[in-house]
C-alpha cells in the first residue's frame, strides 16, 4: 500500500470581494450566493469564472437574516430559511438572474398562487419570491439534484415540495412548487437532511436514518392502496419493536434513578426496519391520474453514543455534514452529479456523514455497505464530499482525503472490470490523507466543480491593534504566514495598512514577521496599487531594518515605481557592505539609470562578468520584465540593454526561460514590445533569442517549436528579400561551433551555391543558417516542409533545400533527378557524400543508368555529363562483380569508353 501525504490538490487561492460581512453561502451552476449577517439582510451573487475568479453579478434583499440556504441545479432556484421577528420563513427565489441584468423588480407570491395572464408577463424581467408557509418552523432543507424537488425538515416530520414548471404561454414558463408529501416521524427532530433521487438521509444529534421512497403501482382506488401501504409499514415496524428482548423495557422508577446509555447500533438493509422509528406517509397533492403513491423502504440506521470519541466523554459529540452524492451513467462514461446536464441514469449513490473525530462513507445504491471510515487528527467543524476528495475543516485546518466513490461506481457498472488490459482499485483500499492546509478561522465549506469555497472569519483587531498586550501574538510564531489572510480579509490597501501600523520617524520600530510577510507577498504579487513616494520610502526603511536581504527584490516591484532612486541607492549601499550580491548590483544599476547617472551605471555593470550578470537576472526577473494586465512589459533596464548590451539581454532572457521565469510566448511579446514591432513582425533580437535558446534547450517539444520558428523566419526573409533590421548576434559559423542543431554545410551544397546568382549573396547569412539547420539531424522534416514550400523553386537556394529535404526523407532517386536536371555538376559529389551503406545501390540502380541515358542524348556537347559518368563507372566497378557490372553497360555503348572500367573491375577480382 502506497500512502501519499502533503499533496496539494489546489492550484490557486482567491478571496471573494464581499461588500457585507458573510454569514452563510452556497453555490451551483457557476454561481456563488453569499448571505450577509443580520445587519444587512442581503444575498450577494457572484459568477465563478476560470481559476476561481469571482465577479459580482448583483445582490437582493431578504426578509430577514438567512439561517439556511441551498441552490437547486434543476430549476436554478435558491431556497432559504429566514428569520423575522422570532418567526422563521421558507422562501424560494426564482428567476434571480434578472437581478444581475440590472432589474430591481421583485414579485412575492404564495406557493400555488394562480397567476393571471396580464400579471405574469412581467415575470420575464423580475425575480419571483415564492413563500411556502408551514405549520411548524422549518429546521433544515435539501434540494434534489435530479429533479429539483425540495425537502424540508420540521419537528416530527419531513415535508416534500415538488418542483413545477407552469407554462403561462409559449414565451413564458415560471417555476412553482406543490406540497406533495409529508413524512410523519414521531419524536424525531431532524438536524440535517439530504435528498436525492427519492433517497432521504436524516440526522439528529446522534442518529442517522436513510430511506427510499418507492413508487407503488396504483390500483383503481388509490386512497385504499396508500392507506394499505402505511398500515403495512406501521405493522412491520411494530413487529420489529415487539421482537426485541422484554428486558429492554424500563420502568419509570429505573429512569428516575439511573442514566441509561444506549449502545451504538448499525442496521443495514432490511434490518434497518428494526430501528423503532415508525414513519407515516401523508399525501397532500391534488389527486390526478398522474399522482404518484409511495411507500417507505428503510436502507440504513445508525446510532452513536457520546462516549464513542477517542478523547473521552464529550457533550459536543454531534453528527454533521450529511450528504448524498449521486454518480450517473451517461453513454459509456461515469460522471459525477455536476459534470453533465444530459439525460442520465443513476448508477450509484453514496451517503456521507461525520462525527467530530470520524467520518463515514456508505454506498446506498444497489447494496448498502460501509466503504470507508475517516479518522481526523482534530475536531471537525464541517465536511464536504466530492467525486474526487473528501474535504474537512477544523478550527484551523483544511484536511483532504481520498475517496473510493469512482471505484464503486465503476464496479457497479462492470463487475468484471479487472482484466489483463485494465483494472480498477479495490473498494476496500485504505484511504489516504493528502493534505492538511493551515487556515485562520474556517467556519464553513462547500464544493462546486473544481472549486472548494471556504468561509473564514478573523478578528479585525488582530490587524489594526497589534500592540495590545492582551492579544495573542500569532504572527511571531512559526505560523507567521497565516497573517496574510487577516490582511486580505480586512479589505485594506497597502497604503492604509502602512498608515495604521508604521509610525512616522520611528527609526527604532520593530516589525512582526507576519506584517513583513504580508508586505513581501503583496509587493511580489504585481498588484495594481502604486505606492506614493512617501509610502515607498517608508517601505524601504521597513525592509532595511527587518529584512534587508529582500531590499533589491522589493525595489523591483511595480508598486515601488515612485520610490526615490537616490534614497534607494543609499539603502542598497548600506546593505551591500554586509550582504553583497549580483542582484543587488543590478538593482543599483537600475536605480542609477532612473537617476540618469550613466557613470554609476557603467561602474556597477563592470563589477561582474557578463555571464554572471545574465545569471543574476534569474534572482530577480522584474529587473527586465514586469506584468501589466496579463502582458509582459519590458522595463527601462531592458530598453537600455537593448541599445547598449543586446547580447547580455538575450543571454539573460535565455537564463530566465531555462529557469521557468518566462514562457516562450511571453518572451515573444517581450521582444516585440521592446523593439516596437507589430504582432506579425519578428524583430532580429527575437530571432537572436531563439538561436541562443537552441544552444541550451533540452526539451524536445520546445526544441522542435524553436527550430520551426527560426526556419520560418529564415524562409520569410529569403523569399521576401528582407534584410534583418539589426546585425545578428551570431553568424552561421558561430552557431555551427556552439549548437549541435546547426550542422556543417555539405560539400555538394557549397558546390551548388558557388554557381548561384549574385543576389543570393545579399542574404547569404540567412541562407547558410537555413542550410546548416537542414544539414543537421535535429529538425523534423515532415513538420518543416510546409514552411519551406516558398523556397523550393527559388533557383540554387531552392534546389539545395529541395534536395536536402528529399535526402532526409530517404528519397535519393528523386534528389538525383533534381540534381541531374538543374545542376549535374553536383550529382557525383552528392552521391559520394550521401549514397553510403544501405543507399549505396542507388549508384548503379539510378545514377549510372541516368547518366548513360543523358550522355547518349547530349553526345559530346556536355563534358560535365561525360566526366560524371566516368567517375560513376569507377565507383561502380569497385563495388560490383564483373558479370553484374557488365549487365549494367548499354549494349550500344562505345567499347573504348567502357573497356578501361571493365578491365579495372576484372583486375580487382583477380587481385582478391
Amino acid at each position: 500500500m502506497v500512502q501519499l501525504y502533503n499533496l496539494h490538490p489546489f492550484g490557486s487561492q482567491r478571496v471573494v470581494p464581499c461588500k457585507q460581512e458573510p454569514a452563510h453561502f452556497c453555490c451551483g451552476r457557476h454561481v456563488l450566493f453569499v448571505a450577509s449577517t443580520a445587519a444587512s439582510c442581503r444575498v450577494e451573487v457572484f459568477a465563478v469564472r476560470d481559476q476561481g475568479r469571482c465577479e459580482p453579478l448583483g445582490s437582493f434583499a431578504t426578509l430577514g437574516p438567512v439561517l439556511r440556504m441551498a441552490h437547486s441545479e434543476a430549476g436554478d432556484y435558491l431556497v432559504t430559511i429566514e428569520e423575522k421577528n422570532k418567526a422563521t420563513f421558507l422562501r424560494a427565489y426564482t428567476n434571480w438572474r434578472c437581478m444581475s441584468a440590472g432589474s430591481s423588480r421583485v414579485c412575492v407570491r404564495m406557493v400555488g398562487h394562480k397567476m393571471e395572464e396580464s400579471y405574469s408577463e412581467t415575470l420575464k424581467e423580475q425575480m419571483s419570491v415564492v413563500e411556502m408557509p408551514l405549520s411548524d418552523p422549518p429546521l433544515c432543507i435539501s434540494c434534489c439534484p435530479v429533479n429539483g424537488d425540495l425537502l424540508v425538515g420540521c419537528k416530527n416530520k419531513l415535508v416534500m415540495f415538488c418542483l413545477k414548471y407552469l407554462v403561462i404561454n409559449q414565451n413564458l414558463t415560471v417555476l412553482d412548487f406543490e406540497r406533495s408529501l409529508i413524512l410523519h416521524i414521531d419524536n424525531f427532530i431532524p438536524a440535517e437532511v439530504a435528498f436525492c433521487a427519492r433517497h432521504i438521509a436524516i440526522t439528529t444529534e446522534l442518529d442517522v436514518l436513510i430511506l427510499k421512497l418507492e413508487l407503488v403501482q396504483q390500483s383503481a382506488d388509490r386512497t385504499e392502496q396508500c392507506a394499505h401501504t402505511v398500515s403495512t409499514l406501521e405493522k412491520s415496524v411494530d413487529v420489529g419493536v415487539n421482537d426485541e428482548d422484554p428486558s429492554t423495557g424500563t420502568s419509570q422508577l429505573e429512569l428516575d434513578e439511573f442514566i441509561i446509555c444506549q449502545k451504538p447500533v448499525e442496521l443495514l438493509g432490511e434490518e434497518s426496519k428494526l430501528c423503532e422509528i415508525p414513519i407515516t406517509l401523508e399525501s397532500t397533492e391534488l389527486p390526478t391520474k398522474d399522482t404518484k403513491c409511495f411507500q417507505v423502504q428503510y436502507l440504513l440506521f445508525r446510532h452513536f453514543t457520546p462516549d464513542q470519541s477517542p478523547f473521552g466523554f464529550c457533550e459536543e459529540t454531534k453528527l454533521h455534514s450529511v450528504q448524498l452524492l449521486p454518480v450517473y451513467q451517461t453513454g459509456s462514461s461515469v460522471t459525477a452529479h455536476e459534470e453533465t446536464e444530459n439525460k442520465r441514469e443513476l448508477l450509484s449513490l453514496f451517503c456521507f456523514f461525520s462525527l467530530p473525530h470520524a467520518g463515514y462513507l456508505y454506498s446506498v445504491g444497489k447494496l448498502v455497505e460501509l466503504i470507508s471510515t475517516y479518522q481526523y487528527s482534530e475536531k471537525s467543524e464541517q465536511a464536504v464530499l466530492t467525486p474526487q476528495f473528501l474535504h474537512v475543516i477544523t478550527s484551523e485546518n483544511l484536511q483532504c482525503f481520498t475517496v473510493r466513490c469512482s471505484a464503486v461506481a465503476a464496479r457497479d457498472e462492470d463487475p468484471y472490470i479487472d482484466t489483463t488490459m485494465k483494472a480498477c482499485p479495490p473498494v476496500a483500499l485504505d484511504v489516504c490523507t493528502l493534505r492538511m492546509q493551515l487556515f485562520i478561522g474556517p467556519r464553513a465549506i462547500c464544493h462546486f466543480n473544481n472549486h472548494i469555497i471556504l468561509l473564514t472569519k478573523a478578528d479585525t483587531e488582530d490587524i489594526t491593534e497589534r500592540r495590545k498586550p492582551t492579544r495573542r501574538m500569532l504572527f511571531d510564531t512559526r505560523d507567521y504566514h497565516l497573517a496574510l489572510p487577516y490582511y486580505r480579509m480586512s479589505g485594506l490597501s497597502m497604503t492604509e495598512v502602512l498608515k495604521r501600523l508604521v509610525s512616522e520617524g520611528d527609526e527604532i520600530q520593530t516589525y512582526e514577521r507576519g506584517f513583513i510577510f504580508y508586505l513581501t507577498h503583496s509587493l511580489n504579487e504585481d498588484l495594481n496599487e502604486e505606492l506614493s513616494k512617501e509610502s515607498a520610502n517608508k517601505v524601504l526603511r521597513i525592509f532595511c531594518l527587518a529584512d534587508p536581504v529582500q531590499l533589491p527584490h522589493i525595489l523591483c516591484s511595480p508598486c515601488m515605481r515612485n520610490v526615490c532612486p537616490l534614497t534607494a541607492v543609499k539603502y542598497l549601499q548600506k546593505v551591500e557592505k554586509t550582504m553583497p550580491s549580483v542582484v543587488l548590483t543590478l538593482t543599483k544599476a537600475f536605480m542609477a539609470l532612473k537617476m540618469g547617472d550613466l557613470t554609476m551605471y557603467e561602474h556597477e555593470m563592470d563589477s561582474y562578468k557578463e555571464t554572471i550578470l545574465a545569471c543574476g537576472f534569474i534572482g530577480q526577473p522584474k529587473l527586465l520584465r514586469q506584468h501589466k494586465g496579463g502582458i509582459v512589459i519590458p522595463t527601462e533596464f531592458a530598453v537600455h540593454l537593448k541599445e547598449t548590451h543586446p547580447g547580455l539581454l538575450v543571454a539573460a532572457t535565455v537564463a530566465l526561460h531555462e529557469n521557468s521565469k518566462i514562457e516562450l510566448e511571453e518572451a515573444d511579446t517581450f521582444f516585440k514590445l521592446l523593439c516596437h514591432n507589430s504582432e506579425n513582425t519578428i524583430p532580429q533580437l527575437l530571432v537572436d533569442f531563439w538561436e541562443a535558446l537552441l544552444v541550451v534547450c533540452s526539451q524536445e517539444e520546445t526544441l522542435q517549436e524553436l527550430l520551426l520558428r527560426v526556419t520560418s523566419q529564415y524562409v520569410w526573409r529569403i523569399s521576401k528579400q528582407q534584410l534583418p533590421e539589426t546585425k545578428p548576434l551570431k553568424t552561421t559559423e558561430d552557431l555551427i561551433n556552439s549548437c549541435s542543431h546547426f550542422g556543417l554545410i555539405f560539400p555538394w551544397v557549397t558546390s551548388i551555391m558557388s554557381m548561384g546568382s549574385p543576389s543570393d549573396k545579399d542574404y547569404c547569412e540567412d541562407i547558410s543558417k537555413l542550410q546548416s539547420l537542414l544539414c543537421s539531424q535535429s529538425i523534423n522534416i515532415d513538420s518543416a516542409l510546409p514552411v519551406l514550400e516558398p523556397l523550393t523553386e527559388a533557383g540554387n537556394v531552392g534546389l539545395t533545400i529541395h534536395v536536402l529535404c528529399d535526402t532526409r526523407l530517404g528519397k535519393y532517386e528523386e534528389a538525383i533527378d533534381q540534381l541531374l536536371k538543374r545542376c549535374p555538376d553536383a550529382a557525383v559529389l552528392y552521391a559520394q557524400h550521401e549514397l553510403k551503406d544501405d543507399s549505396r545501390a542507388v549508384w548503379w540502380n539510378k545514377l549510372l543508368p541516368e547518366l548513360c541515358k543523358r550522355t547518349r542524348l547530349a553526345g559530346n556537347d556536355c563534358p560535365i555529363l561525360i566526366s560524371s559518368l566516368k567517375e560513376t563507372l569507377s565507383v561502380v566497378a569497385m563495388e560490383l562483380e564483373l558479370r553484374d557490372f557488365l549487365s549494367l553497360l548499354p549494349e550500344d555503348g562505345t567499347a573504348a569508353f567502357f573497356l578501361p572500367h571493365l578491365l579495372h573491375c576484372s583486375q580487382r577480382k583477380l587481385l582478391t
